[in-house]
């Protein structure tokens, strides 16, 4: 059996065709789903920028399948805690089709800019190939990010604690690489955000947000980590 590491942008469902306008918005699944009628509930989290995230869920709530958005936690904070209630009939749901399709999946998954983030388990005979055909065929965008044995996996705890690199924006990703490479968390570091900036081509304070917004998340990510690791 392996994992695979897979994107899909979901085109026509609010949760992908919203937070590809917040680049900088974060949305992770929290609990499965409840309720047997048309009206279904779980709960998500949205992080991200403060400023941004009240704008984020009016918008969110103001399309189509949603019926409710409940805060359960203070909105102006960058991590929110949302109760979803939506119309399942109204709802494409990505993980009703891979349960027809009989693929095994992690809940909880990650939508960062439009991108859905999915982790599967196929065994040997199963074609990742025939998921992304059929996922592509219902008018979605699909990205292979990653296949690996499962026995390759010696350390599947520490792993998963890396998934949220995939969160970052690949702007993010770009400067905050660069920043390690050069050395800029180094104790007698020489080199500055401007430098930062000449090297992406951008400007100081563009580069400064996105080393910012991207150490946020690593912090977040970390934080929920050494919280919840055995002692």
């Amino acid at each position: 059996m392996r994992e695979v590491t897979l994107l899909i942008r979901h085109h026509g469902e609010p949760e992908s065709d919203v937070s590809v306008n917040y680049p900088n918005i974060t949305l992770r699944s929290r609990s499965s789903m409840t309720g047997r009628t048309s009206n279904r509930k779980r709960i998500i989290e949205v992080s991200g920028d403060p400023e941004v995230i009240p704008e984020f869920l009016a918008e969110f709530e103001a399309a189509d399948p949603i019926l409710e958005l409940e805060p359960l936690s203070p909105v102006d904070r960058s991590r929110v805690y949302v109760a979803m209630t939506y119309d399942a009939y109204q709802w494409d749901s990505i993980s009703e089709r891979l349960s027809d399709m009989e693929v095994h999946y992690r809940n909880g998954t990650t939508i960062t800019g439009g991108w859905e983030r999915w982790t599967l388990y196929l065994d040997d005979d199963e074609s990742i190939g025939d998921i992304r055909r059929s996922l592509e065929a219902a008018g979605n965008e699909t990205e292979l990010v990653r296949t690996v044995e499962l026995s390759e996996l010696n350390a599947p705890a520490q792993l998963d604690m890396f998934d949220f690199v995939q969160e970052l924006t690949p702007r993010q990703r770009e400067v905050l690489t660069l920043a390690i490479k050069e050395g800029y968390y180094q104790r007698n570091r020489d080199t500055s955000v401007e430098d930062l900036a000449e090297e992406v081509g951008v400007a100081s304070t563009t580069a400064w947000e996105h080393l910012k917004r991207a150490e946020e998340k690593v912090m977040d990510e970390l934080y929920d980590y050494l919280r919840s690791a055995p002692e």
